[in-house]
């Protein structure tokens, strides 16, 4: 690394330790307590003791290309995932991003085609493929080495360049949903907050529109909730066409019921905009972001604006438990399936028939494959057939129509 680069890594670690630190004290009020840090030990702890003993078995696979094991799909001759079966509609993907480059903003060619995606969590790095369990929450099946890489590969977007990012681009998103039989994407962006380079919202709606798939791929936008514009800011963002605003507690460091944030959530029902939350903690998050993402902190937005449209991405991610009881008792909630396993995909479906529940990767996080692979098993019961269907297309029409 050279001396310049190196300077560069030590002034975005100290931006990014600056920013980790905010909001570290602890909060006034039980807005996170010693029960919720218990909670999440104890989740990990049942979903390690339950793993493969539910309605559908074991099911671990060896990395993503092991799921041509399943009766779904095939590896082609450049040794790829894909997906052989017409019998179903192509899907409607609502959780999906590209490759990141922000703060310096290194090179990146959005519109470059590479051999191979590298997903951010990659368990094809290796052949064969590390283990993949789809009956707990995902990022679970990888290691503190993997989980290392992760969080080195997220300073590089900021500052030299990441050779994962390089990958996750939009021909390469493009070819995984063709091989995944996903017809649309909408694409997250996140505003991070940065002092300067920070302008994914605008950079992906314009790569896109270079790359001339806004037939498929829908950009969304993201303001930083907490700013004093972000309510201008998001009008004017607005006037692209985006049908969606992506807010992450965890990262932009807000609680969804803050007083000061609840304006915008009124705000996106009147422009039309579905309202994209992180929801939950993922647990390979910074501690000091768990706070914000405690279930509880999210309803107040679906009481008090049920006019407007909220998708809990992850399904509550480890806390899906209290955060499909949020997604039950409010008609504005939908909940993103990505992550969970099919032990919680099927406890999910028993709870709600089905109803607003969507499809979503997280690509390039993790394969489109994944998640399809898990809605697959747990709707494989010829009696689901239209259950299938609705989670993988029609829940997400019903929501945004523009894409029938």
């Amino acid at each position: 690394m050279t001396g310049h680069s190196s300077l560069l890594r030590r002034r975005f670690l100290q931006l990014t330790a600056t920013t980790a630190l905010t909001g570290c004290a602890d909060d006034p009020g039980g807005r996170y307590t010693a029960a919720d840090i218990q909670q999440l030990e104890d989740q990990r702890t049942s979903e390690q003791q339950k793993r493969g003993k539910g309605r559908h078995g074991p099911q671990v696979y060896q990395g993503y290309r092991g799921l041509a094991e399943l009766p779904w799909f095939d590896l082609d001759r450049e040794d790829r995932l894909v997906c052989i079966d017409d019998s179903f509609p192509r899907a409607i993907d609502v959780h999906c991003h590209l490759g990141i480059s922000v703060l310096f903003e290194p090179h990146l060619d959005l519109l470059a085609t590479t051999p191979r995606v590298r997903h951010l969590l990659d368990c094809d790095a290796t052949d064969p493929g590390s283990p993949l369990d789809l009956d707990i929450y995902i990022n679970g099946n990888f290691s503190e080495s993997q989980l290392s890489d992760l969080r080195l590969n997220t300073l590089a977007q900021g500052l030299w360049g990441s050779p994962f990012a390089s990958t996750q681009t939009i021909p390469n998103l493009l070819a995984e949903m063709d091989a995944m039989r996903v017809e649309h994407a909408l694409l997250l962006p996140i505003k991070l907050g940065l002092p300067f380079g920070d302008a994914l919202t605008e950079n992906w709606r314009t790569a896109v529109a270079k790359a001339k798939a806004n037939e498929r791929l829908h950009p969304g936008l993201s303001v930083l909730p907490t700013h004093p514009q972000a309510s201008t800011q998001m009008i004017d963002l607005s006037q692209s066409g985006a049908p969606i605003v992506k807010l992450h507690p965890t990262v932009q460091r807000f609680y969804p019921d803050d007083p000061r944030v609840m304006p915008l959530y009124e705000l996106a029902g009147e422009l039309g905009l579905v309202v994209f939350f992180h929801g939950g903690r993922a647990g390979i998050e910074p501690k000091s972001s768990h706070r914000y993402a405690m279930p509880r902190h999210y309803e107040a937005p679906l009481a008090e604006f049920p006019k407007t449209q909220f998708i809990l991405g992850h399904g509550g991610a480890r806390d899906g438990a209290a955060m499909l009881q949020l997604g039950a008792r409010y008609d504005n909630a939908w909940l993103g399936l990505h992550g969970q396993g099919v032990s919680r995909l099927e406890d999910i479906i028993q709870r709600t028939g089905g109803e607003r529940l969507l499809f979503g990767s997280d690509w390039p996080f993790y394969h489109l494959g994944a998640t399809l692979a898990k809605v697959l098993i747990v709707t494989n019961d010829p009696s689901r057939r239209t259950l299938r269907e609705r989670i993988l297309r029609d829940n997400a029409l019903s929501l945004f129509p523009a894409m029938a």
